[in-house]
């Protein structure tokens, strides 16, 4: 029998930020423990800043019937002479019934005792308290807090439990806290907790105190107020998504409202305000005709119809705000963009000072500018090296660490720094993610590159090598950034011997270690059938962006029609030559032939050879083109011929071509 069961976990306002970090297992966790108590079925989730709530349409009553088997000792174990032994007498003891009532199967092979029981499934409501706190106290938020005598914790005190099946109230407690037949409305309606008599009541309760329960609705609400504030005032706000999210978890019922700041303030650099804004007061940028204007959106939780009030605190709160941003800036112009006081700011333990950390990027940096040439001056990089980090001395990035590098570049336009060094120095940590920007410039991309290589570099030079999940110093993210900027740019960068002679200049790097970390990192960064990634490293290719054109090449031809048939001849190709040392010459003497077919595929053979190819696809795809040659010579030649000089003939012939192929990849590591 089905039946509805609501359950609601009332607590003290959630923290947004932990809250959606966990969100994406919440649901998944309470299917798990539905699943381990055989009452899995469908059920939606819902949350608010105060609550936790699962909602079922349809819950069984009961669990449904089941088969419960033992099997034990074999007999020839388990009586001896006739009589039971101890292996019979323990396994009727833990079936729980006599030695009579046992009996036997076959298992393995094998004669052995067994035991079956028909066991009936219990009612839903005697498991609900422990579904609903094996569920609790299975979510992850990080920090928990302990309220009252209670020795176990919760992100926060949990203050109502309300669970009804079938609109009956189920007695549970969880944390302290028994169970009623009661809610709590948003508090500016109603502070107190109000009854309800079954779910459909529940969800009216709510909506007429004006929670608004679905955080997609609040989303929704959010955004039409948004598009009202748009159409009214010509602007546009910038939408953050991780943002929204954020303000979608803190609130009950959303109202976007209109603010405004001191014009004075635009004086700033636009990510100044817009970052004060987003990090302490979850503000929305506005912006008009492409330029941030003196105005912002803020979503309000309150529930009133005079509003006014709410808009001027919090135009009154972001005020000394933006003024300690004014301050620091223009304190941060007076005394200027230099690299003072950096000699005492540590890198890392056994690294030296950031300092330190400059003249090793600076020596990385040279040796690519030397080595990949762009179009841009020498003493530019150096300057960009020399600046970059200048920005950690300012009381702006103190305030807002994220705004480093960003905040340099600022400072470089003000000291009429040229635009090419300013820009480097805005650009220095791009690729920061997968979706990043990269570098606009050449230039600009091998600074940022030389950064990222000597924290890769030096912190392996003191064995801090990620291990499993862990990766404090994002050194994954940093070998991401160097594949795609090599991909950009097309500088053929070697991962074992550019690595190499750039290691030379630290000491006690595991090369090893390092050259298998680089490996890894880019079989992950590639998204294809990961056989296609190892057959181009078979080939032996060890340039980035070699290795890139090769994979992408293979992945396009092995998922193109009828490469399944082909790929059947080129094994068998591959079977022939796996015995053939193909690191010497190939010699093949046509004098030697004696058929049309061997005649055919030399000839066919020789003129992709012969071929200039725009892509390693158009290459590729020709020597997979020799397809029809090689089944006919299959077909009308035995490679194995009595005669010796035939037979290596033959081969060299095969292997040849599977050599050819292989300077591309090894087609034979691929599955499909």
């Amino acid at each position: 029998m089905l039946k509805p069961l609501l359950i609601e976990i009332g607590v003290e306002e959630l923290p947004a930020v932990p809250l959606l970090k966990e969100l994406k297992n919440i649901e998944k966790k309470y299917a798990d423990v539905l699943e381990k108590y055989s009452l899995l079925c469908e059920f939606e989730f819902y949350y608010t800043p105060r609550r936790l709530v699962m909602w079922h349409r349809e819950f069984k009553t009961s669990q449904s019937d089941s088969v419960e088997e033992f099997f034990g000792a074999p007999l020839a174990i388990a009586y001896k002479d006739g009589e039971p032994t101890n292996a019979c007498k323990g396994f009727a003891k833990k079936c729980g019934v006599t030695i009579d009532e046992l009996s036997s199967t076959v298992k393995g092979g094998k004669e052995v005792l067994y035991y079956k029981k028909n066991v009936k499934g219990k009612e839903s409501s005697e498991l609900l308290e422990t579904i609903i706190s094996t569920w609790i106290n299975s979510l992850e938020f990080g920090k928990t807090m302990r309220w009252g005598s209670l020795t176990n914790g919760f992100i926060r005190p949990i203050r109502w439990v309300n669970v009804l099946f079938n609109d009956q109230l189920v007695d549970i407690e969880l944390f302290g806290v028994k169970s009623k037949k009661e809610t709590f409305v948003h508090r500016i309606s109603n502070f107190n907790s109000i009854k309800i008599d079954g779910a459909k009541n529940y969800f009216d309760v709510l909506k007429d105190g004006g929670v608004t329960l679905f955080p997609e609705l609040r989303k929704e609400n959010i955004l039409a107020n948004f598009k009202t504030i748009e159409e009214n005032n010509s602007v546009n706000i910038e939408i953050d998504e991780e943002l929204l999210n954020e303000v979608i978890a803190i609130t009950e019922n959303p109202t976007a409202l209109l603010g405004s700041f001191d014009e004075e303030f635009l004086k700033l650099p636009p990510e100044v305000i817009i970052t004060s804004m987003k990090e302490h007061q979850r503000y929305f940028p506005v912006f008009k005709d492409g330029k941030l204007i003196n105005k912002f959106v803020v979503v309000s939780n309150a529930l009133t119809d005079d509003f006014t009030k709410v808009i001027d605190g919090n135009e009154t709160v972001l005020r000394p705000r933006l003024a300690d941003g004014l301050f620091f800036y223009h304190n941060d112009l007076k005394n200027g963009l230099n690299t003072k006081g950096l000699e005492k700011v540590a890198f890392f333990k056994g690294l030296g000072s950031v300092s330190d950390k400059i003249d090793r990027e600076r020596k990385i940096a040279n040796i690519l500018f030397s080595k990949y040439k762009p179009d841009a001056l020498e003493d530019d990089l150096n300057r960009a090296i020399n600046l970059a980090k200048a920005d950690l001395m300012s009381e702006m990035v103190y305030e807002f660490t994220e705004l480093q590098g960003l905040m340099g570049y600022y400072y470089a336009k003000e000291a009429n720094e040229n635009d090419s060094v300013a820009l480097c120095i805005k650009e220095q940590y791009l690729p920061n993610g997968e979706d990043s920007d990269l570098p606009s410039t050449s230039l600009s991309a091998i600074v940022a590159m030389s950064i990222k290589l000597d924290t890769l570099l030096a912190l392996f030079s003191v064995n801090q090598i990620p291990t499993g999940s862990r990766d404090p110093f994002a050194l994954r993210r940093a070998v991401n950034g160097i594949i795609r900027i090599t991909k950009e740019y097309n500088f053929d960068f070697n991962m074992i011997e550019d690595l190499k002679e750039l290691a030379s200049s630290y000491e006690n790097i595991d090369m090893k270690k390092l050259n298998n970390f680089f490996l890894e990192r880019v079989k992950q960064y590639h998204k294809v059938n990961p056989s296609i990634i190892e057959a181009v490293l078979a080939s032996g290719e060890k340039d980035l962006n070699a290795i890139d054109s090769k994979i992408e090449a293979l992945n396009n031809i092995v998922n193109s029609e009828g490469f399944s048939e082909c790929f059947t001849t080129f094994k068998r190709v591959a079977n022939i030559t796996k015995d053939i040392d193909l690191s010497v010459e190939m010699i093949i003497d046509s004098k030697l032939f004696d058929s049309q077919a061997e005649e055919n595929l030399y000839l066919e053979y020789n003129k992709v050879l012969n071929t200039n190819y725009e892509s390693y696809e158009a290459e590729l795809d020709s020597l997979l083109g020799l397809k029809p040659q090689l089944d006919k010579f299959f077909e009308d030649v035995m490679v194995n011929a009595d005669d010796e000089r035939i037979k290596n003939n033959r081969k060299s012939l095969v292997a040849s071509i599977y050599k050819s192929i292989l300077k591309i990849a090894d087609i034979k590591e691929v599955s499909i």
